[in-house]
């Protein structure tokens, strides 16, 4: 059983957009289509965006320890 499969998003604070979204946002004319990532303040959208940049960072950090372990095992005479 390995570890779960998490996916960190880099734009928190942005809409979600697809093809089918902007068709849509073409079709409409209020202008009220799309939904941005709310918060009750400033700091609290800091505070979400601060931890999902430094989750990624993580997630980039241990990918790269993955890697270079799977590269360098020999080497490094672990097993």
């Amino acid at each position: 059983m390995g570890e779960p499969k998490v996916i960190y998003e880099t734009n928190y604070l942005f809409s979600k957009s697809s093809f089918w979204r902007g068709f849509g946002s073409v079709l409409n004319l209020p202008g009220n289509f799309y939904e941005f990532n709310t918060s009750k303040t400033e700091e609290e959208a800091d505070q979400k965006a601060l931890t999902s940049d430094w989750q990624n960072v993580g997630k980039d950090i241990r990918d790269a320890q993955k890697k270079f372990v799977k590269q360098n095992l020999k080497k490094l005479c672990l097993k």
